[in-house]
Formats: structure tokens, sequence, C-alpha cells
């Protein structure tokens, strides 16, 4: 296909890796931090809220709105934490760790404006231990940002952690750096965070914690953010929100980045506009269908219905994807050709539900399992009417009192493939329809060239984690509550309080990230009131304030016992 053919661009997936700080500066890196610290921070909020931005980590929530909240749930005694979440672990996705190998320092950047608009003195970037390219890149960014003495009153950390499907799960995240198993919490992560170290470790496992009130309490609250929201974040305050809404629609502006992967005759993640068809997406990175065949469907990741070709010519957005019945979620689209049975996609999607799931909900582990065992039936010309009935049934129930969406994607997916697939389940239960073994349905570890190579540990992992012989019968949160070598060991570098204080009215630069961005001078105005000189004394390039991130505190929002900086609020 011709470039002149294709849909892509590229605003936050850049054509070619920056390979050093001074490359990311050279190409205008910097501009958002600098725009952002000639705001206030309820300004900054403003702008994200203006742009339209929706979290690109699956559930589309407006991250001006998830901003403005936690800034609004303050505790009064603890800071607020920002967390990176770059736990990728949805099948079908590899657009996180593309973004993070081709250019963390926009990701670093958007976390630190997140630092600022939320009243944040910590950044927290988490990702799977087995993430060593990764995790490489992002060690070496940060060791640039500090080395240039950017934003040195925010401390960035990294935090390693499982393999795990439900470590990418917000407050299974926040679990994981609390030094816990990636067990989800009952309680919101804006109402309670980043535990000090020194705190229990042993008093949660998800649902013994202390809610906070709606008015605030001692317990900190974090921001968590998606590695592509971030990105995008630096760009929206860099350029303005006006230019991230000239690509996309009206309720769903900018662009997406996309991952292809399946039957396709390539693997590969691009950046789109929102508003394509998925068929120029699947056409732009996957290629037509090999020679004599022809697409029948797709799905984005396991949180999803399966999308059928026949209308791959839906627009690729939150508001068009959910009309015809299936989501956008992470834009991991796998995609599959008629030689692949789609009931036995189906069963692969709910197995790895079914094993992924914690068991802290029982429905969802109980129920997601029998759904698993079901497929399988069915699949080998087994089951009967009666299967089918049951399946219909438990896909009712496999979400009641689910703490997170695992189970209500379950319920999505069985549901779905039983309306869409009445053909073939028909048959396979007749016995029309060959046997077949369930798809390996797996995060991707890599994509070598055009070829994508997923991660084959999920291939014997068993219901209760453990990895092949036999299954213990216990659930995850039972096996390995207060004791997961697998959980542990990988989380041993803990978020700390920045060490350096910072004086009332004065504050530590943004130094070498200091310049205005062309044609947007909105965005990083005089303020008055503060220094704005460089660490040598001399001015600040964006002029007063605005080579710093700190800012005044109202007198009631944040007590003195909280470390200050960029973390609070002057």
């Amino acid at each position: 296909m011709s470039t002149a053919q294709r849909s892509t661009v590229s605003r936050v997936l850049d054509a070619a890796p920056v390979e050093s700080f001074d490359a990311y500066v050279a190409a205008g890196g910097g501009a958002g931090l600098a725009a952002a610290a000639g705001m206030d921070p309820t300004e900054v909020i403003a702008v994200i809220k203006a742009a339209g931005l929706r979290g690109r980590g699956g559930a589309g929530f407006p991250t001006g709105v998830k901003w403005q909240t936690v800034l609004g749930n303050e505790s009064f005694t603890a800071p607020t934490s920002v967390v990176v979440n770059a736990a990728e672990g949805e099948p079908g996705t590899f657009k996180d760790r593309t973004l993070l190998r081709t250019n963390p320092y926009r990701v670093l950047e958007g976390a630190l404006i997140a630092a600022y608009a939320v009243s944040s003195p910590r950044v927290v970037v988490a990702m799977k231990g087995s993430f060593e390219h990764e995790l490489k890149r992002v060690r070496s960014a940060i060791d640039e940002f500090q080395a240039n003495k950017v934003a040195t009153d925010v401390n960035i950390t990294v935090v390693e952690g499982p393999d795990s499907y439900l470590f990418g799960e917000e407050t299974g995240l926040l679990e994981v750096i609390d030094g816990r198993g990636p067990f989800p919490r009952v309680a919101p992560p804006y109402r309670r965070g980043i535990e000090p170290q020194d705190r229990n470790r042993e008093r949660n496992m998800a649902s013994n914690v202390q809610l906070a009130t709606e008015t605030g309490s001692a317990e900190s609250p974090a921001l968590a953010n998606n590695v592509e929201t971030l990105a995008h974040v630096a760009q929206i305050l860099a350029h303005g929100p006006e230019w991230f809404r000239e690509l996309g629609t009206e309720a769903s502006p900018g662009t997406f980045v996309a991952t292809v992967s399946g039957d396709t005759a390539r693997a590969g993640v691009g950046e789109f506009p929102m508003g394509v068809t998925l068929q120029a997406v699947i056409d732009d990175l996957g290629g037509p269908p090999k020679e004599q065949h022809r697409y029948v469907a797709a799905v984005s990741g396991t949180a999803n219905a399966m999308v059928p070709a026949d209308r791959f010519d839906t627009p690729v957005t939150y508001e068009d994807m959910r009309t015809i019945g299936s989501g956008m979620g992470s834009a991991g689209f796998l995609v599959f050709d008629e030689r692949t049975d789609l009931v036995a996609v189906a069963a692969g999607i709910a197995h790895f539900l079914a094993v992924e799931s914690c068991g802290q909900c029982e429905p969802c582990k109980s129920d997601g399992a029998t759904i698993s065992t079901h497929l399988d039936t069915i699949l080998a010309n087994d089951g009967s009417p009666r299967t089918l009935a049951a399946l219909s049934s438990l896909s009712k129930t496999v979400s009641n009192g689910a703490r997170c969406g695992l189970g209500r994607q379950q319920e999505d997916v069985t549901a779905g493939a039983l309306r869409l697939l009445q053909t073939e389940f028909r048959e396979h239960v007749e016995g029309r329809r060959p046997k077949v073994q369930r798809v390996l349905i797996a995060p991707i570890a890599d994509i070598a060239g055009d070829e994508v190579v997923l991660d084959g540990r999920y291939a014997d992992k068993n219901l209760d984690w453990s990895h092949g012989g036999a299954d213990s019968g216990e659930t995850p949160v039972d096996r390995l509550r207060g004791a997961s070598p697998e959980v542990l060991e990988a989380s041993e570098e803990r978020p700390e309080a920045p060490a350096v204080s910072v004086d009332e009215g004065q504050g530590l630069p943004v130094r070498a990230l200091g310049h205005r961005p062309p044609g947007h001078a909105d965005l990083a105005r005089q303020r008055q009131g503060h220094g704005g000189r460089r660490a040598d004394g001399a001015p600040g390039p964006l002029g007063a304030g605005a080579g710093h991130l700190s800012r005044r505190r109202p007198a009631h929002s944040v007590s003195d016992v909280a470390p200050r900086g960029v973390g609070t609020r002057r």
C-alpha cells in the first residue's frame, strides 16, 4: 500500500526512535511542560478538558474530569501520587510498549504535567518486570531528566510488577505498588492511593481498606493514567486543545495508537485520527487478507464483543464502536479469516479471562471457569442445547458483585459470541463442524519485523496462576495471600517523597525545556509573584514564573506535614 493511501499520522508515535534527551528537546520536546508551568493547576486541567482527551487505556474516561476529581479529593495530610500505567497486558495490544521504546521522554513529560496539575510530588512508572527493553529506556530517560535538572522537585521512580493481567487494572496496579498482589480494590483509586512504606502491608488484599470520605481523609489519593494518555497530554499542552481537535470527531477528538495482528499478513502498530474506519486500520497495519482468503471478524482485546467483517466500515471512535455492540478498548485488534473457527476464538478469550480472574469475586472465577469448560465441550462437539442454555445463563451472572471490569468482560464476550455466532454454535452442537481446540489468546511478547510473538507462558497457566502440572484448586487470591514471590520480589523499588524541599515562593527550574511553542502563547502566560529564574540565577526562558513548577498553596488545602515542592499548592 502506498504512503498516499495510508491513514496513519504521527503525533504521539514518532516515525523513528528518539534516542536521547537532547534529541527530544531539539525536536520541540518540553514545550508542554513549559506551558503548564505558566498556568495555575486548574488552568492546566481546563486545557485537558477543553481538548476532550479520553483515557487511552481502554475505558475511555475523560482525562480532565479524572484529574479534576483527584485534585478535589486531595488528602489533608498525605501527598497525591501520579502513576503511569505501563503494565500493558491486554491481548492484541502493543501500543504502550511501542511508545516507550520510541519516545519515553514524551510520556514522562506528560506525567510531570499531571503531577503539577494534581499537586503531586512524585511520579511512579509501573510496568511488568519482563519488559526489559522498556524498563531500560524509561530508567535511562529518567536519569537524563534528572541530569538536566528537569522538574527536580518531583521524584520519579519505577516499580516492576508481575505478568498478571490484573496488574494493568487500575486498583490492582496500586496494590502492586504498595507491595501486594494485583488484586483489585473496592475503593476508587482517587480515594486511596499509594501507602507509606511503614503502613501495615497485611491490612488489605483489596477488601479491608479504609475508605476515604467525600470531604477528604489522611489516605493519599492517586492519579493513574495510561502511557498513551500521558503522551497526548504533553502534546495538548504544547499545541493547545484546538490543535488536538483538528483530527478526530466532536465526541472522540484527537488520534489513537492501534495494534493489528492475528490472521493478517503482517502485524504492526500505528497512529490514526479518531474516526477512520476499522477497515482502514486493518488495511494499513495488517494488509489485505492472505491470497484466496477473506477476513470474517475482528475483536479489540478481551474486553469487547467481536465485530463481523460486514461492520469493518464502522468508524473507530468510542461512540461508533459502542453503537455496533462492541468497543474500542485499547485498539488492539485481533483479526481473523475464514480458516479460524470464531467459536474457538470466543473460547480462547473466555479461558484467558477465567484464568486471569483473581478469585476475590466468586461468580467471576467460578462462573468464568464454567463458561470456559462449556465452550471447550462445544468445540469438541460434545455439547448440547442445554450447554448453550447454561452459557446464556452464566453470561448473566458472571459479573455479579464484581469489583473490577473482568467479570463484565467475560459477560460481554460470551453473550456477544452467542448472538453473533448462532450458526457456528448450532453446527458444533449438531456435530456438523470440525472439532477444534480453543485459540490461544495471550498478550504480545514482541513484534519482530512484521511477525507477532505471543507470550507462550499463558499456554499452560492454571486457574490458580501456577504454570504446568495440576491446579491446586485454590483461587489466586487465597494461594498467593501474603506470600507471592512472583509479585513481591518484583516490587522492591518503592516510591518515596522527594528529599528536596522547596522554600515558600521559590521553585526548582525546568531547565532546557523552557521554550514557548510557536503560536501558542496563551498557554504560557506571564504569571505574577514568582521568581522565574534558573538555578544559575539567569531569567527563566519563558519569563516570570515559567521556569519552574512550584505554585502558591491556599492555606486550607494541604497541611504543612505534606512534602513541599511541586506536590503542594501554594
